[in-house]
């Protein structure tokens, strides 16, 4: 039996990284482009897969194994290739996926892929020749600590006290958090130079994706994911 070779990439891929509550998703809006939301490949709360927090106290939602990294993958091939995939509609709240949407791009030759794992596929979607640029959006631990924590509550996402304890340690790891994602191949940025990159991949002048020397003074990032 003859295997035909996949199909070329119609469409590329910018994987816009972060903590969560630096921004993502309020950005990834702003672009103009379609969106796939990462975060919807987390899985349910009762995989028996899910890591868990060291003193016990629940499933360890912050870390890359509570997420199906293969299906996120699997979908944006589907979007560089063919232009739609179905994706599972999930619901923080109660861990659960309540559904299945369709996400269809149409002709744009570029989309956003946004979560706080986005980094961790770099290097896949980089093998698969449809990476266009891949992001880290950073800010002051500080201030994405009081707008998640905003959010998350406004939201209704988990228990009060689950949030704050989760936004407090997660404070404390921000500059870890975006060192890692750097050194997974995102360039870590602020809002305006992230949006700079996306439009200069949109008009087909793609930056070359590399880790950042010392970092300088971040820029401001409003509010989101």
């Amino acid at each position: 039996m003859t295997v035909l070779p996949p199909s070329a990439p119609h469409a590329r891929v910018i994987l816009l990284a972060g903590p969560s509550g630096s921004g993502k998703s309020s950005l990834a809006a702003l672009t103009g482009l379609p969106v796939l939301n990462l975060d919807d490949f987390y899985k349910e709360g009762t995989d028996p897969t899910l890591p868990r927090l060291p003193d016990g106290s629940g499933a360890d939602w912050d870390s890359p194994l509570s997420w199906d990294g293969d299906a996120a993958v699997a979908a944006i091939e589907a979007l560089c290739r063919t232009s739609r995939t179905p994706v599972p509609v999930y619901d923080i709240a109660t861990s659960s996926r309540t559904g299945t949407s369709t996400l269809d791009i149409g002709r744009t030759p570029l989309f956003v892929a946004e979560g706080i794992f986005a980094a961790e596929v770099i290097e896949r979607c980089r093998e698969l020749d449809v990476l266009a640029d891949a992001l880290c959006l950073r800010g002051r631990p500080s201030t994405t600590f009081r707008r998640r924590l905003a959010r998350d509550l406004r939201e209704a996402r988990k228990p009060v006290l689950y949030l704050v304890r989760r936004g407090l340690r997660l404070m404390r790891e921000e500059r870890g958090i975006v060192a890692r994602q750097t050194a997974l191949g995102a360039f870590p940025c602020g809002r305006d130079t992230a949006m700079g990159r996306i439009a200069a991949a949109a008009a087909g002048r793609c930056e070359k994706v590399a880790a950042a020397a010392p970092e300088p003074a971040a820029e401001p990032v409003r509010s989101g994911r």
